[in-house]
């Protein structure tokens, strides 16, 4: 395929959540430039200490990817040399996406596959090295049952990023999908906090570090600035000892700085020193 016609196909989709960076200088058009800055700081913080862990290759590793999107951590797995990878997600557009940007990439065909499935319904019945879980826990009001599937797969590893309450416990927090095509079963969804997550992996047999993440740049990342949003790496037997963890949740809610912070922690009980 030449560089017109990949234009052209990429130009036939409304819409693309990903910057994909491709030959002969054709790209995907996203919305801003703090849109594709941002998933090249998720890139940085989650999938490099995927790598870290794994001794900087996936090779000899079979990935799943749940809720793939476009495809843009399935093709950085791929590239980091995963034997194989599938990736999974909801909507036939996205999938069809990430066909193409496989196409365009040129990666053997026996290496990947795409299904376009609702993972509760249809869980992938294969075995799997690593599980990368990106942005499905806050779009979902089955936890439980989303960590067991992903256990079911015989993973080692699985990484988790999501949306998080606040709460400073193992909880989980009733929250509503401000845009209900991100649901995989209900527009209600319960967000886990960081202690819920690590209390899941737990109950499953995996050890947990919530990643500490230095960004420097936070334009379009601004969640995870807040706390709003973390990302984990889950281990069975994989030693995570030389991942840096974030520090400690912070008892008031992340807007306390911003609006009248003496006032608003003396009243959540921590008075004006903190």
């Amino acid at each position: 395929m030449d560089a017109d016609e990949l234009q052209a196909r990429i130009a036939a989709f409304p819409r693309w959540n990903y910057r994909f960076e491709l030959a002969d200088g054709v790209r995907t058009p996203v919305a801003s430039e703090a849109q594709a800055h941002r998933h090249v700081q998720r890139r940085r913080y989650f999938f490099d200490a995927l790598l870290a862990v794994c001794g900087g290759t996936l090779e000899g590793r079979r990935v799943l990817d749940l809720g793939c999107n476009a495809g843009y951590f399935s093709l950085l797995a791929a590239q980091a040399g995963a034997d194989f990878v599938l990736g999974v997600d909801g909507r036939e557009d996205l999938v069809e996406q990430a066909e193409l940007m496989f196409e365009a990439s040129v990666v053997a065909r026996e290496r990947y596959r795409f299904d376009v499935a609702n993972v509760f319904e249809r869980p992938p019945a294969e075995s799997f090295d690593v599980v990368l879980c990106l942005g499905m826990f806050d779009v979902s009001a089955r936890p439980l049952e989303l960590f067991a599937l992903m256990r079911a797969t015989g993973a080692e590893l699985i990484v988790i990023d999501t949306g998080i309450s606040r709460i400073g416990s193992a909880y989980f927090e009733v929250s509503s999908l401000s845009e209900p095509a991100n649901a995989i079963d209900h527009q209600i969804t319960l967000l886990p906090s960081r202690e819920a997550i690590v209390e899941l992996a737990r109950e499953f047999g995996y050890q947990t570090v919530a990643l500490a993440h230095d960004m420097g740049d936070y334009a379009g990342v601004e969640d995870y600035r807040r706390g709003q949003r973390l990302a984990f790496v889950c281990s069975r037997q994989t030693a995570l000892a030389g991942l840096d963890a974030a520090p400690a949740q912070t008892r008031w809610p992340w807007w306390a700085d911003a609006l009248h912070p003496r006032a608003l922690r003396a009243r959540l009980g921590g008075g004006p020193g903190i």
